[in-house]
């Protein structure tokens, strides 16, 4: 076997087996393919695409490549969630400890911010000396004492889709779903769960902006884990607009401890927040019904179940654990702070996901390149949202930055995200599907 003929087969529109995958996967891990023969590899399954039993081949080769957490002496059901991308979207941050406190175990492998979407990370290394670079016996050990570990890609866990999401970003294959689908799964095929909840993004602010393509994307990432032998569920959720009031890496960590300490403080957020967490209790076979589970997650939060596990990360992942009670001392922000304020009387008719999100980019808080480096303690805390009646003067978002210059360009894209309309907007629905 050689690459060549894997090329020519997929260029030809034939279909690969799993050994043809193996090996490239296996070549792309250590380096023996070079980075053209895999571009050219990946360009002709772009053009020519993949069937599903092509696609679930491609991801557990990809999750072989490397090692694969052993997970067997765990005898509870192991979940994970996953969320496509989007502008505010902490829920991670919250659902991790409050799903490991109804009695799941939770492996939750996640990654950093690139472009406009936020990432899981970069917001809980916003936590003083809070470790997510482990060793696989350290996350071994920690699921085993907790229930719950929040960790970032190691190098021994799918090292081939190190490399082909590399390659893909500098291809213009990223778009293809089977490839999509293969570096989401074959991610989440290495941890060793029983069960995935993902979170599919429609609308401005998301990968997949587009409705009908973001669908094709959830009913493949379902069809394909059912292949891979893993239970699943897809919650299809509106990003036309910024989820919760934060957008930021602490600011939205500061966000999720507030709800784990019971406060109410934006619908949507915790909405979609419960409905995930309900799903994998579900999946986790720790409630019969997803009204149940639902039940399940927010009594967590009521009794506190939810953070005292949160208390049980932080101390194991070495981190500040002074934030679980004053998530706004102990999280910093940046020095500067400034206003965008509404510029007329009526209602917010429209806060486009997408340009609030490249606003924080303008302030530091994401990635062009992911070398860049982010700013911590950068921000947005959202006074008004989407459907909210306003005064001209109101404030509508306090910004947080560490260099005026960037402030001002932050808050001079962000306002265009803004409209205001004489008349109530309609509600958007939260919820477009559910995939299952």
């Amino acid at each position: 076997m050689n690459m060549i003929e894997l090329i020519t087969k997929k260029r030809d529109g034939l279909k690969l087996d799993y050994d043809d995958f193996n090996f490239i996967s296996k070549g792309a891990a250590d380096g023996s393919i070079p980075d053209y023969q895999l571009t050219s590899w990946l360009m002709a399954s772009f053009l020519n695409g993949m069937d599903d039993k092509e696609t679930s081949y491609l991801t557990r080769a990809m999750a072989l490549s490397g090692k694969r957490l052993d997970l067997r002496n765990i005898k509870k059901m192991k979940v994970d969630k996953h969320s496509t991308g989007g502008v505010g979207d902490g829920i991670s941050l919250a659902l991790a400890p409050i799903v490991a406190s109804c009695g799941v175990c939770v492996p939750m492998m996640s990654g950093r911010g690139l472009g406009h979407t936020g990432g899981t990370l970069d917001k809980l290394e916003s936590i003083r000396n809070f470790e997510v670079r482990l060793g696989y016996s350290n996350i071994l050990r920690q699921l085993k004492a907790i229930d719950v570990c929040m960790f970032g890609q190691t190098s021994e866990l799918a090292p081939a889709d190190k490399k082909l999401y590399a390659l893909r970003d500098a291809s213009a294959t990223v778009e293809s779903i089977p490839l999509i689908v293969s570096s989401i799964l074959s991610k989440k095929y290495a941890e060793g769960i029983n069960a995935l909840v993902i979170d599919v993004k429609f609308g401005s602010g998301a990968f997949m902006k587009d409705y009908r393509k973001a669908k094709e994307l959830a009913v493949a990432l379902v069809k394909t884990a059912k292949l891979l032998g893993i239970s699943s569920v897809a919650v299809m959720s509106n990003m036309n607009l910024p989820l919760g009031r934060a957008v930021g890496n602490g600011i939205e960590m500061e966000q999720a401890i507030r709800i784990l300490n019971g406060e109410n403080i934006s619908d949507d957020f915790e909405d979609l927040l419960y409905l995930l967490s309900g799903y994998m209790i579900c999946l986790g076979k720790k409630a019969k019904s997803i009204d149940e589970a639902m039940d399940k997650a927010r009594d967590a939060v009521r009794t506190k179940k939810a953070l005292n596990k949160l208390r049980e990360i932080i101390k194991w992942q070495k981190g500040d654990l002074r934030v679980c009670e004053n998530p706004s001392v102990f999280i910093k922000k940046s020095r500067l702070v400034s206003y965008a304020k509404a510029t007329a009387d009526g209602y917010i008719s429209d806060m486009d996901a997408r340009t609030v999100g490249l606003s924080t980019i303008a302030l530091g808080v994401g990635r062009t390149k992911a070398e860049d480096s982010v700013d911590y303690g950068a921000g947005i805390w959202l006074s008004k949202k989407y459907g909210d009646l306003v005064k001209k003067g109101d404030i509508i978002a306090t910004v947080y930055g560490s260099d005026i210059n960037r402030l001002n360009e932050c808050i001079k894209i962000f306002e265009t995200s803004i409209k205001i309309s004489q008349s109530r907007p309609p509600k958007l629905k939260l919820i477009g599907d559910i995939v299952r």
